[in-house]
């Protein structure tokens, strides 16, 4: 009875001994079969089978012997390279397909490992031709045209392209190109395993990447998606191997985006112009309720301090002439703040007849120091009215701003300002950082407009006069040299007495009737400045007057801090939401958003 037993449990270790050391025989074997022999058939997964069978026509590669690996051959690809490999009748089809298969995972494994190193199998050069075509469209989905007469795929410039920076997510974004690609191929209806598996692998990797711009950003979760999504791409490659289309339909999708860009720029240009023409709503609303506490004043509440100074030409007069209530505080707070003898500052502000109350008023509130400051409104200039506002308002431009009487009453200052002899002309949009007291001891030399040249080559602020004026003009090109250096306006100090001696209010009037029966310059005072104080101004140092805080001009720190007055030239204004956030603190910082009326107005810094 032990004997039995003894053999009956031999007898059972030499079972289970088998059929666990068989399968390990057995896999070996075939393994090693599979390694040696590329000519035995390779079952593949059944799903896939089921889905390939009509349209995976793919040509088997023989292996060739040689002594070493091969590089690939540094060759022009043409039209004529993109013709498949599959086109060979005379090679099986399943027998070879592992072989690209492990080529191609080889390659992608690689490329996570951001190594080029050379494969351990060596192909024929129509093998070759074939990887680097599937691997032209997978990489490079920005092919600008279907007839590409040459891509060069040397290793080095593809190592470059591997170790560029967030890597991953560009790659993830790539594979969403090329899958949205792979399913525009099938056909609508189309049910199969693949489509399925396609559209399954797009909603999975665009859920992983979200929002990310950076590999740091990318979960573990997210790389495996883009692992799967790399899988799904293979089987696809097999199933429409069609470069040809594949570079044609690319090619439209670039097109379509960028017309899409073009559209979008156009729309972003449109919407910012509009917005610098916009009056905000909390401008707006201070505006509003100024103007109202200020008509319930006395006519003797509604009169501001020391009107005697005025007139006075011993001391320094500067002018502003603006619609824009917070505008007008800055310059004049900045000016007074930073001056060293500001009970000798007299600020005349000019506005139109509907913005008078509202700055009339905030200035009653908020006096500027020792200073002194007077409000004008148009309405009163007879003069104006009778002489040039027809004429101003046939002005070719479409921008208010431009039209406005506002912009053309710097040409006469003198009208303006009978009794004085020199005056600072500032625009609103500048922020004054210094004491501007020297300039009323700058040596004019007999000229009229003292100003910051604008004539020179590399700096943000380079100006041309044919940028702006009309040199085609027989009377132009015959009047002006066009190599002539420009100034800026925005901080100009202007001898009165010598521009009433020379008439330069007549000569700019006589310019501006010639440039409305032709196009001699662009709209603006700016062209009209440089041809009426042309030979009349004589150069500023540089540090008085900065300007490029209103545009994308990238200015260093050191020159803005060093200025005596900041100039927010362009469209994007400090008040407004489109305004240069780096640039506004610098016009943020004279303005107490304490205020009630900027509190009820909601306007913040």
């Amino acid at each position: 009875m032990r004997r039995f037993r003894r053999w009956q449990r031999i007898c059972i270790l030499s079972v289970l001994s088998i059929s666990v050391f068989a399968p390990i025989v057995l896999v070996s074997y075939r393994h090693k079969t599979l390694t040696i022999d590329g000519n035995k058939d390779f079952i593949e997964d059944l799903s896939t089978i089921k889905h390939r069978a009509d349209a995976l026509k793919l040509s088997a590669i023989e292996q060739e012997t040689g002594e070493g690996v091969k590089e690939p051959n540094q060759e022009v690809y043409r039209d004529s390279n993109y013709s498949m490999i599959t086109n060979s009748p005379n090679v099986d089809v399943k027998s070879k397909i592992i072989s690209l298969e492990r080529i191609v995972t080889d390659r992608d494994d690689k490329e996570e490992n951001k190594q080029m190193q050379p494969k351990e199998v060596l192909l024929t050069n129509s093998a070759e031709e074939y990887l680097l075509n599937q691997r032209t469209v997978q990489h490079y989905p920005r092919v600008r045209s279907p007839h590409v007469t040459a891509i060069r795929h040397d290793q080095d410039s593809l190592s470059q392209k591997l170790i560029a920076q967030d890597e991953k997510v560009k790659k993830m974004k790539d594979q969403l190109v090329r899958a949205k690609v792979y399913l525009s191929f099938s056909v609508p209806t189309s049910n199969s395993h693949l489509v399925k598996e396609l559209k399954q692998r797009i909603k999975e990797l665009e859920r992983a990447l979200g929002e990310a711009k950076k590999d740091s950003s990318l979960s573990r979760r997210a790389l495996q998606k883009m692992r799967n999504m790399e899988v799904t791409l293979s089987k696809a490659s097999h199933v429409y191997p069609d470069c040809p289309a594949m570079v044609e339909r690319l090619h439209a999708m670039t097109q379509n985006a960028e017309e899409l860009v073009r559209a979008q720029r156009e729309q972003s240009t449109f919407l910012t112009q509009l917005a610098g023409r916009t009056t905000p709503k909390g401008l707006h609303c201070l505006s509003m309720r100024l103007t109202a506490e200020y008509f319930t004043l006395d006519p003797v509440e509604q009169e501001l301090p020391n009107q005697r100074n005025f007139n006075n030409p011993n001391l320094f007069h500067f002018a502003v002439f603006s619609d824009n209530v917070l505008a007008c505080a800055v310059v004049v707070n900045s000016t007074v703040s930073n001056a060293k003898e500001q009970e000798k500052i007299v600020f005349h502000v000019v506005t139109d007849p509907l913005n008078f109350p509202g700055i009339s008023r905030w200035f009653l509130l908020n006096p500027p120091g020792k200073a002194t400051i007077q409000v004008q409104s148009i309405e009163n200039f007879n003069w104006l009215s009778s002489k040039y506002s027809s004429r101003l308002e046939k002005q070719n431009s479409q921008d208010p701003r431009y039209s406005s009487p506002l912009n053309h009453l710097r040409f006469y200052l003198p009208d303006i300002f009978p009794h004085l002899d020199k005056i600072v002309f500032l625009d609103h949009d500048v922020v004054v950082q210094g004491d501007l007291a020297a300039l009323w001891g700058v040596d004019m030399k007999g000229k009229v407009n003292g100003a910051v040249e604008t004539c020179r080559e590399g700096e943000s602020s380079f100006r041309r006069m044919d940028m702006f004026i009309n040199f085609s003009d027989p009377m132009v090109a015959a009047r002006f040299d066009i190599n002539a250096c420009t100034w800026a306006f925005g901080m100009n100090l202007f001898d009165l007495r010598e521009w009433r001696h020379q008439d330069l209010s007549r000569r700019h009037h006589r310019f501006l009737i010639l440039g409305n029966e032709r196009p001699l310059w662009k709209a603006g005072s700016l062209p009209q400045g440089w041809v009426t104080f042309y030979n009349q101004t004589i150069p500023l140092d540089l540090k008085w007057h900065v300007l490029g805080l209103g545009y994308g001009s990238d200015l260093r720190s050191d020159d803005i801090k060093a200025a005596a007055v900041i100039h927010y030239d362009g469209i994007m204004k400090p008040w407004l939401d489109i305004g240069i956030r780096k640039y506004k603190f610098y016009w943020n910082k004279y303005l107490d958003f304490d205020n009630p009326y900027l509190q009820r107005c909601n306007i913040h810094g």
